[in-house]
C-alpha cells in the first residue's frame, strides 16, 4: 500500500458534509426581507434575533454588531478601556482578540496558555497582572471552556473586568452556565466558518443593562435609545448588523442544538479512535466542563510516533488521504505587528513581545492539529476514516517523499 502523497489511492474520496449548512428556510428568510424593504438596521429581525441569541446564551441581554472583531472593540470601549490601560489576552488565539486591544488604544498584554487545553492559564493570568490592567480576555478555544472559575475569582480579586472570547463557542457551557454569560461580558462571531454563520456578524451579551446600553450607543454612532436622531452622546461608530445577516441567522438557531448533540457524539467517537494510535494524545476536558461546542477537533501529533515526519508532511499526507486538516494558530506574540510604529505609539510602555517566554504557546504550535467542525458532522463511518487515514500515515510514514 502506498500513501497517497506518493500516488496511492486516497483512503477516502468523498467530501465531507459542506458548509455553510442551509435549507429553504433561509431561502425564504432573504426573500421575506428582499420583499419587505427593510434592508438596513435596528430592524425587526435584528432585534428578534437579538432575544432569541440572549436566552440562548443564558443572558440577560444581546447586543449584535456586524462581526466579532468589533463585538470585543464595543464591550472594551464600554467598559472605559483606552490609552494607557493593559488588557491580558492569550497568544494561541486569532489576531482579533489583540487587534480589538489596540484599537481602543489599550496595551495588549499575553499570558500562557494550559497545554492541557490551548486555553489560557489563569496562574499565567494573575502573574501578568499590574496596576494598570483592566481586563483580561480568556478564549473559549475551540469551543472548549477556559477555567472560568479562576478566571472570575481573579477579575474580583484585582478589580479587573473579564470579557469572554466565545466566537468559537455557541452554546459551551461550564458547570451548566452558558459561555458568554459568566464574565462581565461575552462576544460571538459568525463568520463563515464557525458553528452558526451568517458569513460576517458578531454578537455581545451580559447581564449589566448600562454595560448593554453604552453597547447600544457605540454601535449606533453615539445616539441614546432616547434621544433624537442628530444627538451624539459619545463618540461611537456603525457596527450595526443588517436584516439580511439576522434572517439568516434566525435560521441558523432552528438547528443550531441538533448540531450540537451531532458534534459531541462525534467527537466522542473520534476521541476512542485517535486515542488508540501512538504518536497521537487527546487534549483533556475538565469535568466542569458541562457542554463543548466543537467548533475545531484539537488533537496532538508527535513526530516520534510517525519516525520523525514533521508536522508539516503529516498534514500534507492526511490532506492527501482525503481528511480535512490544519496546523492551527502560530505564535501570535511573534507577529510583525507589534513592530509596526503605529502600534508602539500605542503601547503604554515599552514590549519585545517576540522576546516573551511562552513555552505552552510554543509547544501548542508545534503540536496541535485542527479538524474542522463540518467534519463532526458526518456519519460515523465517516468519523472511522479518519482514524484510519491517520493510522496509515503512520503504518507508511516510511515512504513518504521529503520535499
Amino acid at each position: 500500500m502506498k500513501l497517497a502523497i506518493n500516488r496511492g489511492a486516497a483512503l477516502r474520496t468523498t467530501p465531507f458534509p459542506a458548509w455553510p449548512v442551509y435549507d429553504e428556510t433561509e431561502k425564504a428568510a432573504l426573500i421575506e426581507v428582499l420583499e419587505s424593504r427593510t434592508w438596513g438596521t435596528l430592524g425587526p429581525r435584528v432585534h428578534q434575533l437579538e432575544n432569541l441569541f440572549a436566552k440562548f446564551a443564558g443572558a440577560s441581554y444581546a447586543q449584535s454588531v456586524f462581526n466579532g472583531t468589533v463585538a470585543l472593540e464595543t464591550i472594551l470601549r464600554a467598559l472605559g478601556i483606552g490609552p494607557g490601560d493593559e488588557v491580558i489576552v492569550p497568544p494561541y488565539t486569532f489576531v482579533a482578540t489583540v487587534s480589538s486591544v489596540l484599537m481602543v488604544g489599550a496595551t495588549p498584554i499575553f499570558a500562557d496558555i494550559d497545554a492541557r487545553t490551548n486555553c489560557i492559564d489563569p496562574g499565567s493570568v494573575e502573574a501578568a497582572i499590574t496596576p494598570r490592567t483592566r481586563a483580561v480576555i480568556p478564549v473559549h478555544m475551540a469551543g472548549l471552556p477556559a477555567d472560568m472559575d479562576a478566571l472570575i475569582q481573579i477579575g474580583k480579586r484585582h478589580g479587573i473586568a473579564v470579557v469572554e472570547d466565545a466566537a468559537q463557542a455557541h452554546g459551551a457551557e461550564w458547570r451548566g452556565r452558558k459561555v458568554g454569560s459568566i464574565g462581565d461580558a461575552g462576544t460571538f462571531s459568525f463568520q463563515l466558518s464557525k458553528n452558526m454563520t451568517a458569513g460576517e456578524g458578531g454578537m455581545i451579551t451580559t447581564n449589566d443593562e448600562t454595560l448593554l446600553n453604552t453597547c447600544w450607543s457605540i454601535h449606533h454612532c453615539g445616539r441614546r435609545p432616547s434621544g433624537a436622531w442628530y444627538e451624539h452622546e459619545r463618540a461611537g461608530s456603525n457596527f450595526r448588523m443588517t436584516e439580511w445577516q439576522a434572517a439568516i441567522l434566525i435560521a441558523q438557531m432552528g438547528r443550531i442544538e441538533e448540531q450540537m448533540a451531532t458534534r459531541e457524539e462525534r467527537s466522542g467517537q473520534l476521541d476512542k479512535l485517535l486515542s488508540q494510535i501512538p504518536g497521537i494524545t487527546l487534549f483533556e476536558r475538565d469535568p466542569r466542563v458541562t457542554r463543548h461546542s466543537h467548533h475545531l477537533y484539537m488533537f496532538k501529533y508527535h513526530s516520534d510516533g510517525f519516525r520523525g515526519i514533521s508536522k508539516v508532511q503529516f498534514l500534507k499526507a492526511l490532506n492527501a488521504e482525503g481528511i480535512p486538516c490544519s496546523s492551527g494558530y502560530v505564535e501570535l506574540q511573534k507577529q510583525a505587528l507589534f513592530l509596526d510604529p503605529q502600534v508602539k505609539r500605542i503601547l503604554s510602555r515599552p514590549i519585545d513581545y517576540a522576546a516573551l517566554d511562552l513555552p505552552q504557546t510554543a509547544q501548542a504550535c508545534e503540536e496541535t492539529i485542527w479538524i474542522p467542525q463540518n467534519v463532526l458532522l458526518a456519519a460515523p463511518k465517516d468519523i472511522e476514516d479518519v482514524a484510519q487515514a491517520v493510522d496509515k500515515v503512520r503504518q507508511f510514514c516510511d515512504e513518504m517523499i521529503v520535499s
